[in-house]
Formats: structure tokens, C-alpha cells, sequence
């Protein structure tokens, strides 16, 4: 059993000790040692892939190619997609309508402010 606290991010319990920081092997965040209060300064906000924060009204890029499940079409890494809307609950955090695509809900992993 380890000693060390849950990863803030997502509760594992697989947090791991790398140099002065803990970091996730499930999700990857890493976080420093004792700061009890880094979930509630985190709550309720979106970063992209490079831990920028995302807002309403962003535009974004895709990081990699995405399959859409029901849909002949993939989106292709490089994808611009405007005026994005933030819901910072859920697992899709990002909605947002694609050109020549329609309406989606992304992961804010997979995207970084443009």
C-alpha cells in the first residue's frame, strides 16, 4: 500500500515519486509534493495539451488525428476548430462546431489553443 496521495486529476492510486515532483501513470499529471489544495485551483478549468488554459470563445488545433465512430470521415491532426464552448464537467470537455463536419464534443487532451 503507498503512502503517497492520490493523483489529484483523476484519484489513482498509482501516483509514483519522479525527482521533486509525483506524477500519474494513468492520466500523466504531475503535481508538487503536499499541495493539499492544487484539486480545488484546479477545479473547473480545461487546459490543452501543453496545460494552457481554454476559455469560450478559443480557437484550437488538433494535436492528432481523431476516428469519429459513426461517421465515414476522420479528423486529421492540424484541424482548426473556432469559437469554442467550455464544459468543464464530463468527460468530452470541448464543444465545438467543425467546419464540413458538424457539431463534436472533444477532449481537451487532444487539442492546444491556436
Amino acid at each position: 500500500m503507498s503512502t503517497l496521495p492520490p493523483c489529484p486529476a483523476c484519484k489513482s492510486e498509482y501516483a509514483y515519486e519522479d525527482g521533486s515532483l509525483l506524477a500519474c501513470p494513468d492520466c500523466g499529471h504531475e503535481w508538487v509534493p503536499g499541495s493539499e489544495n492544487e484539486s480545488e485551483t484546479e477545479e473547473g478549468k480545461v487546459l490543452d495539451a501543453n496545460g494552457n488554459e481554454l476559455h469560450d470563445g478559443d480557437t484550437v488545433v488538433l494535436t492528432q488525428g481523431l476516428k469519429v465512430k459513426g461517421s465515414a470521415h476522420d479528423l486529421k491532426k492540424g484541424t482548426k476548430v473556432k469559437n469554442i464552448r467550455i464544459k468543464p464537467d464530463g468527460d468530452h470537455n470541448i464543444d465545438c462546431r467543425i467546419d464540413d463536419f458538424g457539431s463534436m464534443q472533444l477532449k481537451s487532451e487532444f487539442v492546444k489553443k491556436a
